[in-house]
């Protein structure tokens, strides 16, 4: 897809197609890379953790989370035969997906959690051709409601790691010393001001948590093993469960969402239109993108990817918007992915330290949800919307025992505080009456 002119009053230096030199282009990459870095991992580490899953597959999980989003980044930055949005836009793996993934790798392992990724990647598939009727349906209430409830229900799986005992018989206060040391070094980065500083801040922090780690002799060296792997299709097998239909769809549709605003932003950010045929081009090659990767991730075993929104921060940052540098990006992702070693070193990270990050992750999720909330007109109707929605999502996730009358594929499907209040949220949305304009009287 070519590029249309960037406009004059445009921050942009480097627009889609400028010929960006291609030392600046790599350093433009990394810093792309160093934005999203943790964020791509975190979702397996946290998975692997819940599930119990032995060392090799969590390293496993970990690289392929790279592999596939360099494929999907590639993907979306070449727009090729109507996948992608011909814009520098990254993916990662989605936080979106923590909660059924879990449920589903508790009720039927791995094979159930690859299975249910692959067959419900046909909504945003099915839903790309259609999202400029279903803008109405989705509007911001459904979306930010959904958004803020993930974060909500993320937060408390994130203090695993504080309970978690450094190596060596490390004392309990030991783990909370760098968790807290952790969220110290996010806050302080952050308060810096400067935009290295914050762009860097989760990979600063993580450096520093290792440190601390180190210095408490809490720090094993993982087993050795080969230093360059290609991904094994369908390791783990596939398998379906209707339970799990409802979660995952739904999920899928709150990413779909995502992806609109992330690219939105980035269209913005790009010195590209955000409305009329090109723009909504873009959208449809760009959730198809994500949907066609999810496939592909699916069988390589990883879980599902989503356009990440902290690339946008680059971006409106360096002034560079040139898809050479998302090629970069997306080959240095695959390459890190076939190295199983980086894996292995990234699965022995300390739990206490992934503690640290992911509560300020998870809490960022849900301010993302309530910036997508406060930029909507919050009437009588919506805020009831947000309250209901929020009460049975909070309230099935914290107290499952009272769903224990329904019939069990029932009560499964509404035992994910993601998918009862996200579903009533859009239920919500559709019946309630709108309010009707107030009239104006006009002067005679």
């Amino acid at each position: 897809m070519s590029s249309e002119p960037v406009p004059a009053s445009s921050s942009v230096v480097y627009g889609l197609d400028d010929p960006i030199p291609w030392p600046k282009a790599l350093v433009i990459a990394f810093q792309h890379l160093l934005a999203m870095f943790v964020g791509t991992i975190t979702p397996a580490t946290i998975v692997a953790g819940a599930l119990g899953l032995p060392f090799e597959d969590r390293a496993y999980l970990i690289n392929m989370s790279l592999v596939a989003s360099g494929v999907g980044t590639l993907l979306q930055v070449m727009s090729f035969r109507g996948f992608g949005s011909g814009l520098l836009s990254i993916t990662g793996t989605s936080f979106a997906f923590i909660t059924p993934i879990i449920l589903a790798g508790k009720a039927g392992g791995l094979a159930l959690v690859f299975g249910m990724s692959l067959v419900m990647a046909i909504v945003p598939i099915g839903l790309a051709g259609f999202l400029p009727r279903l803008q109405k349906v989705f509007s911001p209430v459904v979306a930010g409601t959904v958004v803020l409830l993930m974060g909500l229900l993320l937060i408390p799986t994130s203090m695993y790691g504080v309970q978690t005992p450094l190596a060596n018989g490390n004392a309990p206060v030991n783990s909370l010393i760098v968790t807290a040391l952790v969220v110290a070094l996010v806050v302080l980065f952050n308060a810096l001001g400067a935009s290295w500083a914050r762009i860097s801040a989760a990979l600063l922090a993580l450096a520093g948590g290792l440190l601390a780690c180190v210095f408490f002799n809490g720090v094993q060296s993982p087993p050795s093993g080969a230093w360059f792997a290609l991904p094994s299709p369908l390791k783990y097998g596939l398998s379906f469960d209707w339970s799990f239909v409802i979660p995952f769809a739904f999920v899928y549709l709150i990413t779909v969402i995502e992806t609109m605003g992330d690219l939105t932003a980035c269209s913005d950010l790009s010195g590209q239109p955000t409305e009329g045929p090109a723009y909504w081009r873009r959208i449809r090659g760009g959730v198809l993108a994500d949907g066609v990767n999810c496939v592909f991730a699916a069988l390589i075993n990883c879980f599902p990817s989503t356009t990440f929104a902290q690339n946008n921060g680059v971006i409106q940052m360096t002034g560079v918007a040139s898809r050479r540098c998302g090629y970069l990006c997306g080959a240095l992702l695959v390459g890190f992915g076939l190295l199983p070693g980086l894996g292995r070193w990234v699965a022995s990270i300390p739990p206490p330290v992934i503690s640290g990050l992911t509560l300020v992750l998870f809490g960022l999720i849900a301010t993302a949800g309530l910036r997508i909330l406060s930029r909507t007109a919050l009437g009588q109707r919506e805020l009831l919307i947000v309250a209901i929605s929020l009460g049975l999502g909070l309230g099935v996730e914290t107290h499952p025992e009272a769903l224990k009358s329904l019939p069990p594929t029932l009560g499964l499907i509404l035992g994910s505080g993601i998918s009862t209040g996200g579903m009533c949220a859009l239920l919500l949305n559709l019946l309630l009456p709108r309010p009707a304009p107030i009239a104006v009287p006009q002067a005679h």
